[in-house]
């Protein structure tokens, strides 16, 4: 029970993590059966002071025979997955279980990672410059891949072996490794750092990438010669992101290095705006049911794109599912734990498959020392055994009851395809040799010195494991060309190929290198792709793998309500708003004097908008305007030669003639309003057509008070004629022009109209415009032009009925009756046309009101003068009617 309690407190002890606590506890039920053995011979002991003692040394772990061993002056351990699967025990809790044993087919390439092992300690060995005279020795375990294995394994490093046979009161730890390389496993790499930690022995993996494993608070005895997972996540983010990938699904192994690794790869995704679709977890130990389940995830989503951050022989059972089925093409994105794999390598439906790895590397002498496999050195492995016979399908020795033929001797190593022998593509194995030659540098600088230009070494030094790991953190050295250094997390820098599945001429797979992410340079060069790649679908196009289409400029993104945030609708950006990147989030408003072109992209200036002299509608109204003043003119020029007749007489030639001054006036002020506003212009067009106008309508007026006097003169004892002769008609059209001019003076002193650009008429275009400055000035000044109109209106119906011959008063009341029309319509139509219509408008009242006086006053005249000379006698006009 002693035991037990111990094993129990093992177990406790291990349970930082809960795998490695329940992988302990087993341990422990392992511990009691092992030990039980002992307790028995100790009872049949006299002694049992002597047994306790000697169960004391022995409470580490169950002595269990290394895959490999050599004997030297100083040993390091190995630890490597040889095996894809640890034998299932079934626990009756009635006997203790059986002890470990690994099971299930062969992992060849981990076989030749151990082999890189005891290559390079033999290289070593034979050196003449490190550790000369000094021999190094290994013990190289099998882990099966599988924690509990790793621990057992971990066990047997803590272990003088002499004091597993022997009974002392206290355990030596001469026999010790100095340190461990191993294993390639995240998960069983954390539970062999947990076990050793503790006796200060340090660890350096060849392939365990668990970002985990850089924390040296958990994990203070740790190295690695392959760098985190944290580099490789970031990196693989970036490549995802490179392509426009943007909706992806996500596998990884049910453990450390799969659950960490993933975990870095999503954060560092969604930092890039990377969504993921689903996110499954495996392993090999999953029952069928949870494969199908994953596999069927698959083949309905809607993402193209699989990121598999997964163990190899866990993505293999994977991929036998989804063989059976097979989903719609995928490009799988893989992390270097399986994108070198040869082994994976044969599912056709991974063809395209991109991935980080391990540089490619040149190991001297490796493939000959692989195939330097005699038959007594294979009989002396039980591993290397197991493997001749499973390469070559022959049995060493007859065994009984097997029906396998026998080896005859005449296999050969050379034309084996397996991914023992094949060392084209040596990555992991070199993280295995780099491991191996960083330990021996430690332990170099602790024996050997240099003296008289040679080195000496002390092969009698006793070292402890703890000063191995004090001289790793120093270890800075270079081999075959490959730098080996650990930063203070004990990691290396980060330099990845970029790999790249392609078929071959042979129709199967190969390894291509297409491109480089080195960690160690500026950010803006860290990834580099130099190579063409194949995509899953055999082409060159990168494959898209989108939840939404990207929105074009001038559009915004609208996430689409309880999906992620890569998913979303595109709406066009709002009136005034451009967006000019793809996927934008937002539209932004463009200045005031800007406005989007028709795509939205980019904000343009606004046209700028007034009544031109080169528009149609600006022609049309200069044309009307100057032919009114030439039409005036010429009706001037008739009159003039005609200025004798009775016609002109009678009708008061000297208001006639500065009436069509002030109408030729009239014409040509309504070209003021045509053209780019000016402060100045602005000014002048109110002033000249209120004057103008007051002067023509004075006028007129004139002329009716005129027409009106002259009858009221043929009245007996009336003398109304000499109170208005022709002083009084100047004075009374310089009275009234003279109130419109001291009106315009008051308001171009006090607030003068002036030019400004109208930004709210219409969004899209600026209207060039007269401000008024002082409504009150305009309307006073249109307010008298109306109230002469008005007052000449009435006195012509008063006098409409005098003889036809010798009125004007008929003509004059039509011409004010267009004239009062024409400028009653204004007012609504002024206020309610907007931009360069407004002073269309303008123009339009005062062309047609122009028109309307001299075709109404002077048509008459000038068509009796031209076309009908027998009218303009005295005779006639003084006939009856």
């Amino acid at each position: 029970m002693l035991i037990l309690r111990m094993g129990i407190l093992i177990a406790v002890f291990l349970t930082p993590r809960l795998t490695l606590g329940l992988f302990s506890l087993c341990f422990a039920l392992s511990l009691y059966k092992s030990l039980g053995g002992l307790v028995m011979t100790t009872e049949a002991s006299s002694n049992a002071e002597t047994a306790t003692d000697s169960v004391d040394c022995l409470l580490q772990g169950t002595p269990q025979l290394p895959a490999f061993t050599k004997r030297g002056d100083y040993i390091i351990g190995g630890v490597f997955p040889m095996h894809y699967y640890l034998k299932t025990v079934k626990k009756n809790y009635r006997s203790l279980p059986e002890p470990l044993k690994c099971t299930g087919s062969m992992d060849t390439r981990e076989l030749r990672f151990s082999r890189a092992m005891a290559f390079a300690i033999d290289e070593i060995n034979n050196s003449s410059d490190l550790l000369p005279g000094v021999t190094l020795g290994y013990k190289i375990h099998d882990s099966c891949s599988s924690p509990p294995m790793a621990v057992q394994v971990a066990f047997q490093f803590t272990n003088d072996p002499l004091s597993m046979y022997k009974n002392t009161k206290v355990c030596s730890q001469s026999g010790r490794v100095l340190a461990v390389i191993g294993d390639s496993g995240s998960t069983q790499s954390i539970s062999i750092s947990r076990i050793i930690g503790p006796f200060d022995i340090p660890q350096v993996s060849p392939f365990a990438t668990c970002a985990c494993l850089s924390d040296k608070t958990q994990y203070p005895t740790f190295f690695r010669t392959i760098p985190s997972d944290q580099f490789q996540a970031l990196a693989l983010a970036k490549l995802v992101k490179h392509f426009g990938w943007t909706w992806i699904g996500t596998v990884q192994s049910n453990s450390d290095y799969g659950n960490n690794g993933m975990a870095s790869f999503l954060r560092a995704a969604q930092k890039e705006g990377i969504c993921v679709e689903y996110s499954e977890s495996i392993t090999r130990y999953d029952p069928p049911n949870k494969i199908q389940q994953v596999a069927e995830v698959i083949r309905r989503s809607a993402a193209r794109v699989v990121v598999a951050f997964t163990a190899p022989g866990d993505l293999w059972v994977l991929l036998e599912e989804l063989t059976v089925h097979p989903s719609p093409p995928r490009q799988w994105i893989g992390s270097e734990a399986w994108v070198t794999h040869p082994e994976v390598l044969r599912f056709r439906l991974c063809e395209g498959a991109i991935g980080f790895a391990i540089p490619q590397s040149k190991i001297p002498g490796f493939r000959e020392y692989l195939l330097d496999l005699s038959p007594a050195k294979v009989a002396a492995s039980h591993v290397l055994s197991e493997f001749w016979e499973g390469a070559f399908n022959c049995l060493l020795e007859k065994r009984a009851g097997s029906a396998g033929r026998v080896c005859d001797g005449t296999e050969d190593l050379q034309k084996l395809q397996n991914s023992f022998t094949d060392t084209t593509q040596l990555r992991i194995t070199n993280m295995v040799y780099k491991a191996v030659y960083a330990i021996a540098h430690a332990i170099h600088y602790l024996l050997c010195k240099k003296i008289n230009s040679k080195i000496q070494c002390d092969k009698f030094l006793t070292i402890e494991p703890v000063q191995v790991l004090d001289q790793l953190k120093r270890v800075n050295f270079s081999r075959n060309g490959y730098h080996v250094s650990f930063d203070a997390n004990g990691d290396p820098v980060a330099f990845y190929e970029l790999i790249n599945w392609k078929g071959n001429e042979n129709g199967g797979l190969e390894f291509v290198t297409v491109g480089h992410y080195d960690e160690s340079l500026s950010p803006g060069q860290k990834f580099n792709i130099e190579r063409e790649i194949s995509w899953a679908d055999g082409g060159i196009q990168v494959p898209v793998s989108v939840c939404s289409d990207s929105c074009p400029p001038g559009t915004r993104k609208v996430l689409q309500k309880g999906k992620p945030v890569c998913c979303y609708d595109c709406v066009p950006c709002a009136e005034g708003e451009t967006s000019n990147t793809t996927d934008s989030s937002d539209c932004s408003l463009c200045p005031k004097e800007f406005w989007p072109n028709a795509e939205k992209t980019i904000c343009i200036p606004k046209l700028v908008e007034f009544l031109s002299f080169h528009e149609v509608l600006g022609i049309i109204l200069a044309a009307f305007s100057i032919a009114g003043a030439c039409l005036t003119i010429i009706t001037a020029i008739v009159l003039f030669k005609h200025r004798f007749t009775p016609v002109v007489k009678a009708n008061n030639s000297e208001l006639s003639f500065l009436l069509l001054f002030s109408l030729t006036l009239c014409f040509l002020c309504s070209l003021t309003f045509i053209g780019r506003p000016s402060d100045w212009s602005c000014m002048l067009r109110h002033t000249a057509f209120g004057i103008t106008f007051v002067l023509c309508i004075s006028c007129v007026l004139g002329k009716t008070i005129v027409v009106l006097m002259a009858f009221k003169a043929t009245v007996p004892g009336s003398n109304v004629a000499k109170w208005f002769g022709s002083k009084q008609q100047r004075m009374t059209v310089v009275s009234f022009t003279f109130v419109q001019v001291l009106i315009c003076i008051i308001w171009l002193v006090l607030k003068p109209p002036f030019s400004i650009r109208n930004l709210t008429t219409y969004n899209e275009k600026i209207i060039l415009e007269c401000a008024l400055g002082s409504a009150l000035g305009f309307w006073a000044v249109l307010g008298y032009i109306g109230l002469l109109a008005v007052f000449c209106f009435v006195l012509a119906v008063l006098a409409r009925k005098l003889p036809d011959n010798f009125n004007e008063a008929k003509l004059i009341t039509f011409s004010m009756l267009i004239f009062c029309a024409v400028w009653i319509t204004f007012i609504p139509a002024y206020t309610s046309s907007p931009g360069k219509f407004t002073v269309a408008v303008e123009v339009f009242a005062i062309l047609a009101s122009s028109f309307g006086l001299i075709f109404c006053i002077f048509f008459p005249k000038c068509f009796i003068i031209l076309f009908r000379p027998e009218k303009n006698t005295k005779k006639h006009l003084m006939g009856k009617r």
